[in-house]
């Protein structure tokens, strides 16, 4: 018996299981604001029951984040059956169509990414999207394409307005509210900084207002939620996006509220602390509901 090739068989093995795989309950902790407590995956399904709309505020790169998003939404579909419906920033609404023909026909998959214009890390946000599928869960391709956004930081909702009537069904109805008050001055100060978030914006000019294109994703999340509600009341939805649309029951959550004040949301915010796992939760009790720190010795699924 050759063990030298048995030892590189299973080294490959192993170096090729998905990283979700290592992943464990010791990766991460969950505490309750309301309950004063860590608590359970399950305390946050069961918390559900009272509410509409569940947001995760992600770290877009945190592996321990995807692996608890697709847990959650097990577990949401495991209580709610499908009454439970995904609803992403990572897809636009121009590819809707697009995401319904893949979710409901023999649309190949490498043919869905291209058309859909998946994110660079889609392997992340994949299995959310097969469970939706085998599921036959819906899923809302809820943010506004880039090309919107741009067009709105530099002419403004004026430059909106000029665009085809047909243009105009896939990001917020006109005129959107803009950021304001304490979410105002935290996107400011934000993009003010030389952060690495700064550095990565495109090169736009001074007169390009990073505000402006912010708040039309925001608001076009929060009316693609709206909007689906309209059209099926019962239902309990799962909004994944990056944890500042959502942080503070700000941005996405703030615009739903003008859409439909009587909807009923829950926020988790999610991150990496290096205080892991001796968490002070009074650090976080303003960010959301539910907190989940992730442990930041976990490698991230891209380098930020």
């Amino acid at each position: 018996m050759n063990y030298f090739k048995i030892a590189v068989f299973f080294l490959i093995t192993f170096s090729c299981q998905p990283l979700s795989a290592q992943i464990t309950e010791k990766n991460y902790k969950i505490y309750s604001i309301k309950l004063a407590k860590e608590v359970s995956i399950n305390d946050i399904v069961e918390d559900l029951k009272y509410y509409d709309v569940l947001f995760y505020g992600e770290e877009h790169n945190d592996s321990v984040t995807h692996f608890l998003e697709h847990k959650i939404l097990e577990s949401l579909f495991a209580k709610y059956s499908n009454t439970v419906t995904l609803s992403m920033e990572m897809f636009e609404r121009d590819v809707q169509p697009i995401m319904n023909e893949y979710l409901t026909s023999d649309v190949r998959e490498k043919n869905f990414k291209k058309d859909a214009r998946v994110w660079s890390n889609y392997k992340d946000y994949r299995p959310m999207i097969e469970f939706s599928k085998l599921n036959k869960l819906d899923v809302i391709c809820a943010n506004a394409a880039g090309r919107y956004s741009n067009l709105a930081g530099r002419k403004g909702q004026k430059g909106l307005m000029e665009l085809p009537q047909e243009s105009k069904k896939y990001f917020a109805p006109l005129p959107y509210d803009t950021a304001s008050g304490k979410y105002h001055e935290k996107l400011v100060g934000l993009f003010d900084q030389g952060s690495s978030k700064k550095k990565k914006q495109p090169s736009m000019g001074e007169s390009f207002s990073l505000v402006m294109a912010q708040s039309l994703w925001d608001a076009t999340m929060a009316y693609s939620i709206h909007e689906y509600f309209e059209k099926n009341p019962s239902k309990k939805v799962f909004q994944v996006n990056g944890r500042f649309h959502s942080d503070e029951h700000f941005a996405v959550v703030t615009q739903l509220k003008k859409y439909n004040p009587k909807l009923r949301v829950l926020v988790i915010s999610s991150g990496s602390d290096d205080s892991f796992p001796n968490i002070d939760w009074n650090k976080f009790e303003n960010q959301g509901d539910f907190i989940i720190i992730t442990d930041p010795k976990v490698p991230k699924t891209y380098k930020d």
